[in-house]
């Protein structure tokens, strides 16, 4: 499958999803699971201060955004991305329902979205580990970033260590949109972990719910420096 067959395939998968996606999302993974919770972690991960610009890779409807906007208040920058254009007609929709004037709302693919120069954080939650080149988009994430600028992914994984018949089943449970062999195969986890530490400093990692997502998060360094292994910024 190619980058632009695999991204067309989301776009059809979530266009069939966005209607009720709100509703839906509250039982993903499986019912019951902390994913409000989580989400909230996240987004404390960024030390979001009003009047910062935030970026948000798949932003999906937006159900991230009164975190965020609590957090930046109407002095700071809201930036949703997204690949697919009726998840960001729900989210227009948020937008003009909370009156919210700083959000700008963009349809983009993650790999190819060009972040604004001066951002003060990015974020993306349960979207990430479904582009093929995730590990790529950290990184240049992270070259967007002002010194001291944070970058937080909150995602799903298959637990270490979990037999391969075993970890189908349970990322078929969840309905992931990727191809399960092909999903499980890249492992994308670990290239986001990987980009985190070589472009950010701090790099710190938490597995979640008995190793079923994780939760990664990074600050940029000072200008001209990158994490451990990184470009100069």
């Amino acid at each position: 499958m190619t980058r632009v067959d695999g991204a067309e395939r989301l776009i059809a998968v979530y266009r069939r999803k966005a209607a009720h996606y709100d509703v839906t999302s509250r039982l993903y993974p499986v019912p019951g699971y902390p994913q409000r919770s989580q989400r909230l972690r996240a987004v404390r991960a960024l030390g979001l201060r009003p009047g910062a610009t935030v970026v948000e890779i798949a932003c999906g409807t937006g159900l991230n955004f009164p975190l965020l906007e609590d957090a930046i208040g109407p002095g700071g920058r809201l930036i949703g991305v997204d690949l697919t254009d009726a998840m960001l007609e729900r989210a227009r929709r948020r937008v003009a329902e909370h009156g919210w004037r700083n959000v700008e709302l963009v349809q983009a693919d993650a790999a190819a979205f060009a972040f604004p120069a001066g951002v003060d954080a990015i974020l993306s939650t349960y979207a990430l580990t479904q582009v093929p080149e995730c590990g790529t988009v950290v990184a240049h994430g992270a070259e967007a970033l002002v010194p001291g600028g944070r970058w937080a992914v909150l995602d799903l994984k298959t637990p270490d260590r979990t037999p391969a018949w075993l970890a189908r089943v349970g990322v078929a449970a969840v309905g992931r949109s990727a191809s399960l062999d092909e999903w499980m195969r890249r492992r994308p986890w670990e290239a986001i972990r990987a980009a985190m530490r070589a472009g950010l400093d701090d790099a710190a990692w938490e597995e979640l719910c008995f190793g079923t997502a994780f939760l990664a998060a990074g600050e940029a360094g000072p200008a001209g420096e990158a994490g451990p292994g990184g470009p100069a910024r």
